[in-house]
């Protein structure tokens, strides 16, 4: 009968030492993992001991690994001490980048100088080269995108050079300026929350 070695969850070495000690009484074995690392190491181990091994990626992030002793099988020999226990290394995060203005003003402490640090925060955005790939609007900052604001003109300019803005459509309502936006696409919750959480990186200037 084939068993089967569950090593899900366990830190290395261990999937590979158990695999070591169920090869070293069973010829046919199925081992369990859920990272890539340790699929990789037992699949290694299992080659250099001269066995067939054959893979697959089952449900729920899991890998099934069959492993099968030849006549040239030299599992009691195979050597274990190259194990590699590094983390496994993610790709690098995608997703937009995302500025979050939650205010019409930029930092604490003087409205006036706050105002003119977002005027030139949001002109700053227009010039350089790495831009974000949407603008949320939130609280006092859905003020920023409607009629008679300082920075309507660099919003409109941002809109324009394909940044995604995302005004926050109960915040105009609250404040009653829902008739007043003039740049930008009106949100909700659902929709300001879903980009969040997509995000390559969140800026909160």
């Amino acid at each position: 009968m084939k068993k089967t070695v569950d090593a899900r969850g366990l830190a290395c070495p261990q999937p590979v030492l158990l695999t070591k000690k169920a090869l070293d009484t069973e010829k046919d074995i199925t081992v369990l993992v859920d990272n890539t690392v340790a699929l990789e190491n037992v699949k290694r181990f299992a080659i250099n001991a001269g066995c067939f091994v054959d893979t697959k990626e089952e449900p729920n992030n899991v890998f099934s690994i069959h492993i099968l002793k030849t006549e040239d099988s030299h599992v009691k020999e195979a050597y274990t001490g190259e194990i590699s226990c590094e983390i496994e290394k993610k790709e690098p995060s995608i997703g937009p980048i995302i500025v979050v203005l939650s205010s019409n003003k930029m930092g604490f402490g003087d409205d006036e100088l706050g105002a003119v640090l977002m005027r030139s925060f949001l002109h700053t955005l227009t010039e350089i080269n790495t831009k974000p790939d949407v603008l949320i609007l939130y609280n006092s900052g859905v003020k920023l995108a409607i009629e008679g604001s300082d920075a309507l003109h660099d919003l409109n300019a941002l809109e324009h050079q394909g940044i995604k803005i995302l005004v926050c459509g109960t915040c105009l309502n609250f404040f009653n300026l829902k008739e007043k936006l003039r740049v930008g696409n009106i949100s909700n919750m659902y929709d300001i929350t879903e980009t969040l959480f997509k995000a390559k990186k969140i800026i909160r200037p």
